[in-house]
């Protein structure tokens, strides 16, 4: 079995290492990949982008499977691509993946779904920026397109709305993802994510786990691509049925019933709130690094689940899980997410590899002179295993300690509210 993944950073090494489980696949391929990707397949040098290239290539080296790791490939239509070509691929489809191209279009299903969220206006020209400010003190205002996982601004004030609003619609920030803006009120409570594999009609939903989305420790600084998580998130402990029912099966259910049957992974980002629970978004993938945190944690084949979702079988999958817990520490480019460096020279990854319960996935790497280079804003996850978060906490650090590369930057309390329940 000859697989592709798409993309080069973190969740896709992660996808190779857990793809590579399975005595059944022979060759991996990743697309663009990172130098870790290249420890456990070959690197191809095509864009995660570029569709037709990446049909391709798959149609002459006769990929069994392609799987897709970012989203603005599937939000761009590269599912029905390879569909049309009679080639196995997962991940939605360009109409059902738009519940992360569009925060617009995302909060009219959940409204029609009955999904719990937060109360919301779309607006289009500082025009409106008054009725918005009649309606706000505090908001989460969004960049209604894909924007790389920074186009949310939190605002605390009417001062920061308009702000933002501007910073957005007039300086354009976040390109043409920001022409329609959604601002949102701002929900009280904690964040968690949970994923949930999708065959078209079934949800199953993956073991909790919490991303940290600032740059700096005690959620200070500017929205990241996420700074580490860990996974199981005590802040969901005894309400994943109500999830199920209330939240992923009811989405499932609109997109099968407006003839978009969603395929693939359905990423719902939560706040909770004691009992409450409202989604800020939905997601058409693996979150990256909740990716790092929960794979590692799955003990069903992911082969076989991922075959299940395509073939509209995933009911008959038994998913199971490992009671250790896992914690993610994103090691970053100094300065990120703002400019930063590459090619820095990244010392003592075998170092980390060595611990049993260390796991260093590559995001922003490559390979050069014989040497591993930072090649991005996040460069790696260092993932720690533990009986529970506190050793899974402890592992991270560890691994993060053997690790340098010049002006190297990470959190240092990365699953503190786990500890702090």
């Amino acid at each position: 079995m000859k697989i592709l993944i798409i993309g080069g950073g973190g969740r896709e090494h992660t996808l190779c290492w857990k793809l590579s489980q399975n005595p059944k696949v022979k060759k991996i391929f990743c697309a663009p990949g990172n130098a870790g990707t290249a420890e456990l397949g070959e690197n191809v040098p095509i864009d995660a982008e570029d569709i037709p290239a990446l049909l391709k290539f798959a149609k002459k080296e006769q990929i069994y499977l392609t799987i897709v790791g970012p989203e603005a490939p599937l939000v761009n239509g590269i599912v029905d691509e390879f569909e049309k070509a009679n080639l196995r691929i997962f991940g939605p489809k360009k109409a059902a993946a738009m519940l992360e191209g569009s925060k617009a279009f995302c909060k009219e299903i959940m409204i029609s779904a009955g999904v719990p969220t937060a109360e919301y206006v779309e607006i289009t020209s500082l025009k409106q920026v008054d009725s918005v400010l009649k309606k706000f003190d505090k908001a989460a205002v969004k960049a209604d397109g894909l924007a790389a996982g920074k186009g949310v601004l939190l605002c605390n004030s009417k001062e920061e709305i308009k702000k933002a609003l501007q910073k957005i619609l007039r300086d354009k920030a976040f390109g043409s993802a920001g022409n329609k803006v959604v601002v949102e009120e701002m929900l009280a409570g904690e964040e968690a994510s949970i994923l949930g594999f999708c065959d078209g009609k079934n949800v199953k939903i993956m073991v909790s786990s919490q991303d940290h989305k600032r740059a700096l420790d005690d959620d200070e600084g500017l929205n990241t691509g996420g700074m580490g998580a860990y996974s199981p998130a005590p802040v969901v402990n005894g309400l994943e049925e109500r999830i199920q029912k209330e939240i992923m099966q009811p989405m499932v259910d609109e997109m099968q019933k407006r003839g978009t049957p969603y395929k693939g992974i359905l990423y719902a980002g939560l706040m909770i709130n004691n009992s409450e629970i409202k989604v800020i978004e939905f997601n058409a993938r693996f979150g990256d690094p909740e990716c790092q945190c929960v794979l590692p944690r799955m003990k069903t084949d992911l082969v076989d689940v991922i075959e299940a979702c395509i073939d509209g079988t995933l009911d008959k999958i038994d998913l199971q899980w490992k009671k250790e817990s896992a914690c993610c520490v994103v090691l970053a480019s100094g300065g990120y997410p703002g400019d930063y460096k590459k090619e820095e020279v990244i010392v003592g990854l075998e170092n980390a590899k060595s611990f049993d319960n260390v796991l260093v996935f590559h995001a922003g790497t490559k390979s050069q002179d014989g040497k591993v280079v930072t090649n991005g804003g996040r460069v790696l996850g260092i993932v720690g295993l533990g009986s529970d978060i506190k050793g899974a906490i402890d592992a991270a650090y560890l691994g993060v300690s053997q690790i340098n590369f010049n002006r190297m930057h990470f959190r240092t309390d990365i699953g503190k509210r786990a500890l702090d329940r």
